[in-house]
């Protein structure tokens, strides 16, 4: 029976107590070999802090965890080094002072191993006379590890702390400057990099791995790892849901993998849905269940860019890479939150193409955008979109039109904020279609949103086992106007020879009440 690492973060652990683990460790002696300070940032619950207590463990010459590894035979010395591990994980940082309180703990910890500093000293001063008697007592450089180096901001973010906590951090972590002399390996993690400008400004830039083709498998699971270590549960799941094998690899494919963290686009599994899905024995949407940073909710509170402006294009790095706090502009950190992945690299010009990274990401951050733009419950737009897909897969297209209009006027005018004008009116309406659209062409059918066809474009299509639906929509229209132009632009051309039953509709929707107002269709 296979034990699985579910929230284990301690690699000593998983090693002792013989749970999977997918053998990293001659990554990491190439990192530690070609780097003095390093960041890496990576999405949450992407086994982060897992890389740093293996880092921890191995600079503490543990040599017996490492047995039967990679790195056992690459390491030939197993040098001690004095670790000093920091984990801001586990304390909200939203009141003043709590931040230097972590800190000032940390540092008192340590100096019950390696003497006294002097209290009056700044904490950055504080840490530097640690680390030089850390070094002066050992003999070895120290080495640093510090995991979520950046949730005393993110915790207040667009708040007045925000930049109290920054130059917090930043005063600390210049400390890395001066202790050159000291330090033998020093890491930071987290999901943002913030520019340069601001954490980082107080000590030599970090070499950031993050983007790194040597290291981008460094955290996740490739596919190569997945087939070699989890045949069985792969095999468990395809006679649960009674398929092949090579069609449960495609099912978990879709629906974890994706992830690229260079132009190498080597693809990643998410650990954390993986090893849930196996443990579990069913497919669900795991990682995205366990909640939306709030750091995440605030920015796009902020947001004023349209989902579908952000989605399927092509970036310059620098576009995505730095956060530089500007709330208004949050692509860097809906990329480095996972929410948003390199697709494809322009070599030509550099750019990258960034989309969701898979179908668990992209139905739950579509969910999470539809119920924050519509001002619901995102359990509401879940329970709606699924029974909308069950109507349509049986080809119930009454009900569905009565349920539509039913969810429709179940928004609170609130979500249509200053919808006063024809235009703001008719670009609302076609914001909440294309969110529920795109949700309804995340359930197991096929959507072809603004499909361009020879005479004309097609506001959707959707295509199901038995069915295929032709949707054309107008605003303060008429649905015969919408229905003639599917039969006058011959949008049901190409599905002449299809088998599937075809149903075109055309829908007219009311500016005034924000919901279906008439409804026409044609078999």
């Amino acid at each position: 029976m296979m034990k699985y690492p579910i929230g284990i973060q301690s690699f000593e652990k998983i090693r002792i107590n013989d749970f999977v683990y997918v053998d990293k460790t001659a990554l990491v002696y190439d990192l530690v070999n070609t780097s003095a300070v390093c960041f890496l940032s990576r999405p949450r619950r992407f086994g982060k802090s897992l890389l740093v207590s293996t880092l921890e463990n191995y600079f503490l010459g543990k040599k017996e965890l490492f047995r039967g590894l990679a790195i056992e035979k690459l390491e030939k010395n197993w040098y001690v080094h004095p670790v000093f591990k920091m984990d801001f994980n586990g304390v909200v940082y939203k009141e003043k002072g709590q931040l230097t309180e972590t800190i000032l703990f940390y540092i008192g910890e340590w100096e019950k191993i390696y003497g006294k500093t002097p209290v009056n000293a700044p904490i950055g001063k504080r840490f530097e006379s640690l680390l030089k008697q850390a070094f002066e007592q050992t003999g070895r450089r120290a080495v640093v590890l510090i995991d979520e180096y950046d949730k005393p901001i993110l915790d207040v973010l667009d708040t007045p702390l925000e930049d109290v906590n920054r130059d917090t951090l930043k005063a600390f972590y210049s400390t890395f400057k001066s202790a050159d002399d000291f330090l033998q390996f020093v890491l930071l993690t987290g999901v943002t990099k913030f520019s340069q400008v601001s954490v980082f400004s107080g000590f030599n830039q970090p070499r950031d791995i993050s983007m790194n083709p040597d290291f981008n498998t460094l955290c996740g699971i490739t596919q190569e790892e997945l087939e070699h270590h989890f045949a069985e549960p792969i095999a468990a799941l395809a006679q649960k849901y009674k398929c092949s094998l090579q069609e449960m690899e495609k099912r978990l494919k879709l629906q974890y993998d994706g992830y690229h963290f260079s132009d190498r686009l080597t693809g990643i599994y998410n650990p954390f849905s993986l090893l849930n899905a196996f443990i579990n024995n069913r497919i669900d949407d795991y990682w995205y269940k366990t909640g939306t940073p709030t750091y995440l909710q605030v920015l796009l509170q902020h947001n004023h860019e349209q989902l579908n402006e952000l989605t399927g294009r092509y970036y310059a790095p620098e576009m995505f890479v730095d956060y530089k706090a500007d709330v208004e502009k949050p692509l860097p950190m809906i990329y480095q939150s996972g929410y948003l992945t390199i697709k494809d690299y322009d070599p030509e010009s550099g750019e990258f193409l960034l989309d969701f990274p898979n179908n668990e990401v992209r139905k739950g951050f579509l969910t999470m955008i539809a119920s924050g733009y519509l001002k619901t419950k995102e359990m509401e737009v879940s329970n709606w979109i699924s029974d909308a897909i069950k109507l349509l897969k049986q080809g119930e297209t009454r009900a569905f039109r009565d349920s539509l209009t039913a969810f429709l006027s179940s928004i609170s005018y609130d979500s249509h904020g200053s919808v006063k004008s024809e235009e703001a009116a008719e670009k609302h309406f076609q914001y909440t279609f294309y969110l529920i659209l795109r949700l309804l062409g995340e359930n197991n059918c096929r959507l072809l949103n603004e499909q361009t066809q020879a005479k004309g474009r097609v506001d959707c299509i959707l295509e199901f086992k038995n069915y295929i639906y032709i949707f054309e929509f107008k605003l303060d229209g008429s649905a015969s106007e919408a229905l003639k132009q599917i039969e006058e632009r011959q949008y049901a051309r190409p599905y002449l020879t299809d088998s599937r039953t075809i149903i075109r509709i055309g829908v007219n929707f009311s500016s005034e009440t924000m919901t279906v107002e008439e409804w026409e269709e044609m078999r």
